[in-house]
């Protein structure tokens, strides 16, 4: 397997999947609109993680292209969790891309505590020879919700997956916590939005 061969379109469409979802924040500013999405960004999967995911499930290299969904990676952070659909509802109505499949981990968390919100992709690349339809993820979480899920997947790494229980118990409590947050942070979203708008005023008129 030529990975770097193999991994350019996935290379290629995340950098391209980053500025179209990016770009929505400017269309909000010039609009003078709070923006759902806070920040985009994006990954191809790393061999070590491809070939650790293939050999668990089973997947073989020769249908990587159609069985990972995860290849190529996107992660768009909101600060509310109602601004999560909202996002959902953008990519779903992009006449540029095709969803095909959708997972809810907000209502239906998973056992670890994670939440977020999985739309899976199909993107048409245009490559030197032809077009190319590429499977993307794209995660769409609060910031609360990344920040967990980020020191999550660290402790996964550092215990290769056998996570202590005392650990995974802790874990499982900060997961909630942040959810407790979010929705507190719901209550006075207005108040949140107002106090932004104004401190972004502010820093503009000194400058």
């Amino acid at each position: 397997m030529e990975w770097d061969v193999f991994l350019a379109p996935y290379r290629q469409a995340v950098d391209e999947l980053k500025v179209k979802l990016g770009g929505y924040r400017d269309f909000y500013r010039i609009a003078l609109r709070d923006s759902p999405i806070e920040s985009v960004t994006g990954r191809v999967k790393p061999v070590a993680s491809i070939l650790e995911k293939a050999g668990r499930r089973g997947i073989p290299l020769s249908q990587l292209s159609t069985r990972m969904q995860d290849l190529a990676g996107l992660r768009v952070t909101c600060q509310f969790v109602d601004d999560i659909m909202k996002v959902v509802e953008m990519i779903r109505s992009r006449t540029d891309m095709h969803v095909v499949e959708e997972k809810d981990y907000i209502k239906e968390k998973k056992e670890s505590g994670y939440r977020s919100y999985h739309v899976v992709v199909q993107y048409p690349l245009q490559t030197i020879t032809g077009e190319k339809k590429i499977l993307a993820e794209i995660q769409v979480r609060t910031l609360a919700m990344n920040f967990w899920a980020t020191i999550e997947h660290s402790l996964n790494y550092k215990y290769q997956g056998n996570i202590p229980a005392d650990v995974k118990t802790r874990l499982l409590r900060a997961a909630e916590a942040a959810f407790r947050l979010d929705e507190e942070m719901s209550q006075i979203r207005e108040e949140i939005l107002t106090a932004q708008q104004h401190f972004s005023q502010k820093k503009t008129d000194e400058e």
